[in-house]
């Protein structure tokens, strides 16, 4: 009787704590439009209005929901672990072994192509002294790493997933992908303007 007791108490704490993160962020972004506005209705108009004239916030609004994605995926949707430095190498092939792993490994390289792409369009100007492949790649390869690095030490004190060394290789190389990529549009975009 008290083992399942221990037990639902457990399973309870642990079902409150997956959100919990999530549900801070949250929070603080309604209380932040609470505070600023008269009311909801207001909030909302200024919203709409602000999304149906202005590029830079449509774009902005674009990065701040695939970073709250990414956080969702890699720290608040996630069970608690037991040791979260259990296998700290991590997962490296994504042959040979079963179709779980082939796909944490998938997912973590192409869940930072977009994050990179998105990050250039929105902050050009202040990330980049110019366009030129190297520096693109070299500030990828920094920022995703950074970032994808606070994420791994942030599931390491949360208890929120494994720190691996693998996850962190393959967000930085996906980070690396989305830098190529923003690297050939603008190079594509800049051919288009010189014609």
């Amino acid at each position: 009787m008290l083992e399942n007791l221990k037990a639902i108490i457990k399973n309870v704490l642990i079902e409150i704590y997956h959100p919990f993160g999530f549900a801070l962020i949250l929070s603080a972004l309604f209380m932040y439009v609470h505070k600023q506005c008269d009311s909801w209705k207001t909030a909302i108009k200024k919203w709409m209005t602000w999304f149906k004239t202005d590029a830079s916030f449509r774009r902005m609004f674009l990065f701040v929901t695939y970073i709250i994605i990414i956080l969702f995926r890699t720290l608040t949707n996630r069970g608690m672990a037991i040791n979260p430095v259990n296998n700290i190498i991590g997962i490296w092939r994504i042959n040979n072994f079963d179709e779980n792993s082939k796909q944490i490994v998938l997912v973590n390289l192409v869940l930072f192509i977009p994050f990179t792409i998105l990050l250039f369009w929105n902050f050009t100007s202040k990330l980049l002294k110019n366009l030129k492949f190297t520096t693109i790649i070299l500030q990828s390869l920094k920022i995703t790493f950074v970032f994808s690095l606070a994420i791994e030490f942030l599931q390491l004190f949360l208890r929120t997933g494994f720190w691996q060394i693998s996850d962190l290789f393959f967000n930085t190389l996906g980070g690396i992908i989305g830098g190529i990529l923003y690297w050939i549009g603008v190079s594509i975009k800049n051919k288009k303007n010189d014609k």
